[in-house]
């Protein structure tokens, strides 16, 4: 599709943030085309719908690499195989390092559970319940050399209720990513961000 900015996306688990961003795009509510899904799960759930949006994938496995480096080299050159121009991460159970991060400069999104800078890592929904909040929600970034320390470009909130669970939680702001992470790749791809120092604005 021209004019679309070439996407790729890593997932480890059920891709169900996949699936938002590929839906989005179909419509063309997205202003992207994934081109590639890559995971380093060959048992991951992305794969499937990967083969449901006719989007190409490949399993990249950290067992066959004997450096962490040369493992990251290879989702690298395939992203760059396959043009990708803004790679998305989408429940990719790893973190990023200097050769990746200089590859794809400014052009490397995750999620989070939780609206940074607080409860950031692993189980952020749970963090939040246990903490007492009353409000928590969900954040799209950059991605950069420490845990979801990025500059960020969306949040979205949800309350937290007296009856909820962390799972209860985590499926209310699971709604909220599935909207805001194609919105934010679109704030991307049309280059409406702006950087102030580590924040970010979107032009109107």
């Amino acid at each position: 599709m021209a004019g679309l900015i070439k996407i790729g996306v890593l997932a480890s688990g059920r891709g169900s943030n996949f699936r938002a961003i590929a839906q989005a795009c179909a419509s063309g509510r997205c202003r992207g085309e994934v081109v590639i899904l890559l995971t380093d799960n060959p048992q991951a759930g992305a794969l499937k719908i990967a083969k449901e949006f006719a989007i190409p994938s490949k399993v990249i496995g950290r067992k066959s690499f004997s450096t962490r480096d040369e493992f990251e080299e290879a989702f690298v050159n395939t992203l760059k195989a396959y043009g990708v121009e803004l790679v998305c991460l989408a429940g990719f159970m790893r973190i990023l390092h200097k050769p990746f991060l200089e590859a794809f400069p400014k052009r490397i999104l995750n999620i989070h559970p939780a609206l940074l800078p607080a409860f950031p890592g692993l189980e952020a929904q749970k963090q939040a319940w246990e903490y007492g909040v009353k409000v928590s929600g969900c954040t799209v970034h950059f991605v950069d050399a420490g845990v979801d320390t990025g500059s960020i470009i969306l949040q979205a909130t949800v309350p937290v209720l007296d009856d909820d669970t962390p799972e209860t939680l985590a499926a209310r702001i699971l709604e909220q990513e599935h909207r805001i992470y194609p919105e934010a790749i679109s704030f991307v791809a049309e280059g409406k961000i702006k950087f102030e120092g580590r924040m970010t604005r979107v032009l109107k």
